[in-house]
């Protein structure tokens, strides 16, 4: 079957699930959120009361998990143990935990084959911090879809408070600089410009103009 497979890489809060998933429904390709998987898994570990630094007790929890991915209705329903978690995977908390845990080589390779599986055998547009280098090397297109530290706090904040959840930029945007950091250095999968990736830059485009973009590219 010969498919095709759009990767998007991108820094936390660049707007990479939001775009995704409006570019798969134009299409009629299947949206893939890699990073909802990881955060049912970080969800799972706050729930177990094991701490982002104790690696063999992450490994352990995650490697117990079965995380699934379906749509009902055409929404995407993340699974955690047979458990829709799309309510409780959001959260700050589990932004870093995700972000902490995901550097675990047997964390990553849990979900690995799941993502390619899904890949080789529909159209798909799967988003993440290392799908072009590392989960679908050879996918057709690949895109970096990133926005400055400044945009991307003002996104994060304002979702915060249409939740009614308390928020102070400041904090965010020094979560959002940590969170780069360690996404860029760290040693399994770092995030990076994949080879031949376009460069997407979204701080001044509207939703419906980076969609377009990405849509474009197909045609």
């Amino acid at each position: 079957m010969d498919t095709i497979n759009i990767a998007i890489d991108g820094p936390a809060g660049a707007g990479k699930s939001t775009i995704a998933r409006l570019a798969a429904e134009r299409l009629g390709y299947i949206y893939v959120d890699t990073g909802a998987m990881y955060r049912a898994m970080a969800l799972l570990c706050i729930r177990n009361h094991v701490a982002a630094g104790e690696e063999e007790k992450v490994v352990g929890v995650c490697e117990r998990a079965e995380v699934d991915i379906e749509y009902v209705g055409g929404e995407q329903h993340v699974l955690l143990n047979g458990e829709n978690v799309n309510a409780y995977i959001r959260t700050e908390e589990v932004s870093r935990m995700t972000s902490a845990i995901s550097v675990y080589p047997k964390v990553r390779e849990k979900l690995l084959t799941l993502q390619r599986n899904i890949a080789e055998n529909n159209n798909v547009i799967m988003d993440g911090r290392d799908i072009g280098t590392n989960v679908l090397p050879n996918a057709r297109i690949k895109i970096y879809l990133t926005a400055s530290v400044e945009t991307r706090a003002k996104r994060r904040y304002k979702e915060q408070i249409e939740k009614g959840q308390e928020a102070a930029i400041k904090d965010i945007e020094k979560d959002i600089e940590e969170r780069d950091y360690r996404d860029m250095h760290r040693d399994c999968a770092p995030l990076r410009v994949a080879d031949g990736a376009k460069v997407i830059d979204s701080s001044n485009l509207s939703i419906e103009e980076v969609v377009k973009l990405i849509t474009d590219m197909v045609k």
